[in-house]
Formats: structure tokens, C-alpha cells, sequence
């Protein structure tokens, strides 16, 4: 069984690496045998990661919005190790408001400014689509290849924006729609692109997270566990075991589907 979750030789390319998730999913794939590209707006948030694997991971900076800088990462990649196995779309916009005393009133829908539901299209979706585009484009040409768009349980269900109450009952912050309305996408986009390149050997899964623990508030953190099943936020290591499954040949015969790793938030 463990030869089917093996991914010697395997080149995976994964966006959005800096962050809290892309990192494990770097780690993750790597410590599967796999060569990645760690990629990133900001090239130096994936230094790290090229430091710890020098031999099995390759920092890289791009705009993923942009079709000449995901041909160059394309470029790059088959220059060093060939043309990829695996794509993993994680890079995304989760909106971040810099004022918490006006946070409430800035994100409500409301008030909440059509240059950031913009910006998020550009990046979640449009973004993704680039990069399933270009380098996905070369992974159907090759016969084979694993997508992995990553979503959210944003993207099933609405947000719960009682979970962002302080403990006096005040709303601190109101998850928009943005968030939402671009992870709903990314799993329909999965939907179409499995279907249309079933027929090229590449499959195209989802993969839907819930919330990671990372710093936020004591209230926060209860408020949103005691809406899962399991009582607790996830680990940045939790979603390592879910990427290198539908990376694979454990999950060869899934494609199409939106596999959801949440703590059971959506089960609720």
C-alpha cells in the first residue's frame, strides 16, 4: 500500500507556498519523494522551505494573475527537472482588514468595497485558471498529471458570522463575500476541467479545508470549534496526508470530486 502514495521522481509545482498551508504542502509532497516548486508572490517566503531540501525544492516568485510569469515558472521547472506531475492551486486572497476597531464596519456586505471582491476574483479564480492553463496545458500534452485546486468549506456552505461575536456579543469582523463567492468557483472550475481533460490522463480534484489554528483569539477559537464535530481548529499539519492522496496513485481513479478535510464544520 505504501508504493501508491509514493511520488519518487514525481515534479509538483505548488502556488502560494509562503503561507501557512503551502508550506506543509511543500513538506508534504517533498517527504513523498517528490521534487517542488515552491512558489510565491514573494520568492523570500519560500527560501525556507528551499533551504530545509535544497536538492527536492526550488523557490520560485511569480504573480500567478499573469500568464508570461507562469510560463517562465514552467520554463524554469522543466529546465531543472522535466514537466510536472502536480499542480496544487493554494494560492488565494483571505481578506485581512487592518483596523480591527473598523474591521466590523468595513466588512460588512454592505460596506465592503468592490475593489476587494476584484482583487479576489483576480487571484482565486483567475489566478487558478492561469496556472491550470499554462502549466496544466503542459501536464494534458504529457498524458498525465494531478490538479489540486484548494478550496474551502466557504465554498459549500455560508459563512457562520456569529463566530466573529467577542465575548460581550460585539461583531468584531464579518467574513465577506468575496471569500465565499471565489471558493464556490474554484469547485465548479474543478468540475469542468476534470471532465474536459479526463481524456488527456489528468485528473483534477478539490481540496476543501476548514480553519487553522494560528494565533487568533481565545474566544475565536472556541467559538469556531464548537461549531465541528471534532471540537478543534486544524493543525497546519492536518491537510498533509490529504495532498500527497489525491497527488497519488492512491486516488487514481478520483477525479472530479471536492474532498473536504474540516474537522466535521459541514457534518454540523
Amino acid at each position: 500500500m505504501t508504493n501508491l502514495f509514493d511520488l519518487s521522481g514525481k515534479v509538483a509545482i505548488v502556488t502560494g507556498a509562503g503561507g501557512l498551508i503551502g508550506q506543509n504542502h511543500v513538506r508534504a509532497l517533498h517527504s513523498a519523494g517528490a521534487y517542488v516548486v515552491a512558489l510565491d508572490l514573494k520568492k523570500e517566503s519560500c527560501l525556507a522551505l528551499e533551504q530545509e531540501n535544497p536538492d527536492k525544492v526550488m523557490a520560485l516568485g511569480a504573480n500567478i494573475t499573469k500568464a508570461e510569469d507562469l510560463r517562465m515558472v514552467l520554463a524554469a521547472t522543466e529546465s531543472r527537472w522535466g514537466c510536472p506531475h502536480i499542480l496544487v492551486n493554494n494560492a488565494a486572497i483571505n481578506d485581512m482588514f487592518e483596523n480591527p476597531a473598523l474591521a466590523a464596519e468595513q466588512s460588512a456586505f454592505e460596506n465592503y468595497p468592490v475593489e476587494m471582491f476584484r482583487a479576489s476574483l483576480e487571484v482565486n479564480v483567475t489566478g487558478m485558471f492561469l496556472c491550470c492553463q499554462v502549466i496544466g496545458s503542459a501536464m494534458a500534452k504529457a498524458g498525465r498529471g494531478s490538479i489540486i485546486n484548494v478550496a474551502s468549506t466557504y465554498g459549500m456552505v455560508g459563512p457562520d458570522q456569529s463566530i466573529y461575536k467577542n465575548p460581550q456579543g460585539e461583531q468584531t469582523f464579518y467574513k465577506s463575500a468575496a471569500y465565499p463567492a471565489t471558493k464556490g468557483a474554484v469547485i465548479n472550475f474543478t468540475r469542468f476541467l476534470s471532465a474536459y481533460w479526463g481524456n488527456k490522463g489528468v485528473r483534477v480534484n478539490t481540496l476543501s479545508p476548514g480553519g487553522v489554528e494560528n494565533g487568533q483569539t481565545e474566544w475565536f477559537i472556541e467559538n469556531y470549534s464548537a461549531k465541528t464535530t471534532l471540537g478543534r481548529m486544524a493543525a497546519p499539519t492536518d491537510y498533509m496526508g490529504a495532498v500527497v492522496f489525491l497527488a497519488s496513485e492512491a486516488s487514481a481513479y478520483m477525479s472530479g470530486a471536492n474532498l473536504v478535510v474540516d474537522g466535521g464544520w459541514t457534518a454540523m
